[in-house]
């Protein structure tokens, strides 16, 4: 079977807020699913488990279907860094090491023996001090050809496009016209473009893979006079509205988009049904955009830009940056978002133009940031929630 497996997060999952709030960094979206399934494809038959933050332990386990915060086995473990994106598993001889990024960089993985396994926990790992400590006198190996650990959220998207074609090659996707496409629409370079059982491309849409694959799932419709250029994935259930123009993104299941969405990561349950423009931007789950929002991914200066991050702005080194809006959210109809903009949990936007931070459970009015009743918040999750026959478990519950 293999060396058991652990995939564990670290005390970066605080960079990668507000979106980890109510998911591990491993649930984290990036290619053509989250970080935790690449790991899934790599590990074949080894056994596989996951550690992460106590208060979410339960709500993980429900959603991965694996183990969370157990014991490791007494013959060792490889623990692997959540926020890697992993190309390969590094391979054990039997001894303890640490593999790093770099000679002296961070820690991607951990291969513990019998002894190192029994002072190892999810809280140690979770500590930076405790696991300096753990790991102190062991081998450096560096892995970095085998993984890129990300950092901050817009490392995900930094990173999508590759992600992408990486996982369609080692899933070993084909063309497959199991759905039907309607006449007068075209689909170009066929051999890289799946359509999935039960899914209807409607008159006059482009299905465009010429600069790269697009995977429509299962029972996804797409609306008239649509483009869908790739590298693109449509997730299973969703609808992609009439005119709309989705390049170079990740729509997850069961979403309801429209307008223009570029080179960006949309959560399942998500909704951005009409026009506006969506750029370079990662939304969480059970988020709503209203009518014409837009959000600005470039600077008129063209310079770098820098996002807001636990309470100091974060310089990115990047031109095209666009926003980050966690879970439960919703932006109201005519929303400007800024360059860059940080949007939290359960938080609503209801002024012209967004503030570039805008706090979990806040409701902006105008000029007014006020506290967003988090009862009230509840009560509409679930009811948006039971909308696409959902209901929310006891578990999601407490770590909202």
């Amino acid at each position: 079977m293999g060396t058991p497996v652990v995939v564990y997060e670290d005390p970066g999952w605080q960079r990668l807020l507000p979106l980890v709030y109510i998911r591990a960094v491993f649930q984290l979206v990036c290619g053509m699913g989250d970080l935790l399934s690449k790991v899934r494809t790599l590990s074949g038959k080894a056994s596989l488990a996951v550690w992460c933050r106590p208060g979410l332990s339960q709500v993980v386990a429900e959603q991965t279907g694996l183990e969370a915060n157990g014991a490791l086995s007494e013959e060792g473990a490889l623990l692997l860094n959540g926020r890697g994106l992993w190309r390969g598993l590094p391979k054990g001889n039997g001894e303890a090491w640490v593999g790093t990024v770099g000679r002296e960089g961070p820690t991607a993985c951990v291969f513990a023996d019998r002894a190192l396994a029994n002072t190892l926990s999810p809280s140690v790992l979770l500590d930076e001090a405790q696991t300096r400590a753990a790991l102190s006198g062991l081998p450096r190996r560096d892995v970095g050809e085998m993984v890129t650990l990300m950092d901050w959220p817009w490392d995900l998207v930094l990173w999508q496009e590759e992600a992408f074609l990486s996982d369609w090659e080692k899933r070993g996707c084909s063309a497959d016209r199991s759905g039907r496409v309607c006449e007068g629409s075209y689909v170009l370079e066929e051999g890289a473009v799946h359509i999935g059982e039960g899914s209807v491309i409607k008159p006059c849409v482009v299905v465009d893979a010429e600069d790269g694959p697009v995977w429509i799932g299962q029972n996804v419709t797409v609306m008239p006079h649509s483009t869908v250029h790739g590298p693109a994935y449509i997730g299973d259930g969703s609808l992609i509205q009439p005119g709309s123009v989705i390049g170079g993104a990740y729509i997850g299941p069961v979403c309801k988009v429209g307008g223009e969405i570029e080179g960006s990561i949309v959560h399942g349950y998500s909704n951005k049904q009409h026009d506006g423009f969506l750029g370079h931007s990662y939304v969480g789950q059970w988020v709503n955009i209203a009518a014409d929002c837009i959000n600005s991914d470039l600077k008129n200066t063209y310079g770098t830009i820098r996002v807001p991050i636990n309470g100091r702005e974060v310089e990115t080194g990047e031109m095209f940056v666009g926003m980050f809006v966690g879970d439960h959210s919703k932006g109201g109809i005519n929303v400007s978002f800024p360059t860059g903009a940080v949007i939290g949990f359960c938080s609503s936007v209801f002024t012209p133009r967004c503030p570039k931070f805008v706090p979990s459970f806040a409701w902006v009015d105008g000029d007014r940031v006020d506290r967003y009743d988090e009862v009230r918040g509840l009560a509409i999750a679930r009811k948006v929630m039971a909308r696409r026959k959902v209901e929310m478990s006891k578990a999601e519950e407490e770590a909202f």
